[in-house]
């Protein structure tokens, strides 16, 4: 039997091995919006809390843009079973499958959690002629191509989904509306503020700067109610007739295959991110709301959002 003592001691090592994992190489962060996008905001915002994490190797960020967060998708597609990649995720991961910018889908990745939502934001130049959300509706029920939107950074996702949600309480086609899209909110801000869009909508802390510095205005919100500063004075969308409460979720996802050590790991990691004092000061800076969900929540939250989204887009003309 010494020799069945021996192996179960040579097997102990590896299976705590098989049980534990941490990175051992430098963990890149991939984000699928340009510089200054609510998504390169939240990569850099975590690129610091996990670097300061205990035994964390160098963590860094990269800017990988285009195709709606396609290009960035399809780089860390590449990367199956390693967990030294982590992906920003937004609802373009769900939406760049329905409406066929993207082959790929969530079920080709490892999402690891859900960290925080943001409300969609419509805002316009500070001495634009459309002082509300009523305004633009009166404007497109006149003409739907007089209005220019921009946003970013995908066909149907959350912004695109508000945007038809505005055509559809004006009573027209949201096909007929004039829009760009943008591979940052910081991008679709500056085309807002040189004037070469009428309307943007984007997120709230992508407006809230130029809020402060007065250049922009913000004439509507698609939360429930009126929220906290810089936004309190904001009027929702629903108040000016336009049944638009939606929100947009973020979070993170690894490449698929990693182990479930790997996805422990990360979870804990994140769980000490938001559990961080500072964490708290980040959400009123970036005018985030936390919305924590483990890799298990995540996944069923994904699963129910990928056929709520199919819906509202087919309804909206989005898709087929």
């Amino acid at each position: 039997m010494r020799w069945l003592a021996a192996l179960v001691l040579a097997l102990v090592p590896a299976l705590a091995d098989a049980q534990t994992w941490k990175p051992q190489k430098t963990v890149e962060i991939v984000s699928s919006a340009g510089a200054g996008g609510s998504a390169d905001r939240g990569a850099r915002t975590v690129q610091r809390y996990l670097q300061a994490l205990p035994g964390m190797p160098s963590v860094i960020v990269t800017n990988r843009t285009g195709g709606g967060g396609s290009v960035a998708f399809t780089f860390i597609s590449q990367h199956a079973g390693d967990a030294h990649f982590l992906g920003t995720m937004a609802t373009n991961i769900v939406t760049n499958h329905i409406v066929g910018v993207s082959p790929l889908s969530y079920r080709d990745f490892t999402p690891l959690n859900i960290l925080m939502r943001e409300y969609v934001v419509v805002s316009v130049l500070a001495d634009s002629p459309l002082a509300s959300a009523k305004d633009l509706l009166a404007r497109l029920r006149k003409d739907p191509g007089a209005i220019t939107f921009g946003f970013a950074a995908a066909p149907g996702n959350q912004n695109h989904v508000v945007i038809g949600m505005i055509a559809r309480a004006a009573g027209v086609d949201p096909k007929a509306l004039k829009t760009v899209v943008f591979n940052s909110g910081s991008a679709a801000a500056t085309a807002m503020l040189g004037g070469h869009v009428n309307v943007l909508v984007g997120t709230p802390g992508t407006v809230a700067p130029h809020l402060a510095a007065g250049k922009a205005r913000a004439i509507g919100i698609s939360a429930p109610q009126r929220q906290r500063e810089p936004y309190a004075s904001t009027a929702t969308l629903r108040e000016n007739g336009i049944d638009a409460v939606y929100y947009s979720w973020r979070g993170f996802l690894a490449p698929r295959g990693i182990t479930p050590a790997q996805v422990a790991f990360w979870e804990q990691a994140f769980a000490k991110v938001v559990d961080a004092d500072e964490w708290k000061q980040d959400l009123q800076k970036n005018v985030w709301i936390e919305d924590f969900r483990s890799a298990a929540e995540t996944r069923k939250h994904l699963d129910a959002e990928y056929e709520l989204l199919k819906t509202i887009l087919v309804e909206l003309g989005v898709v087929r």
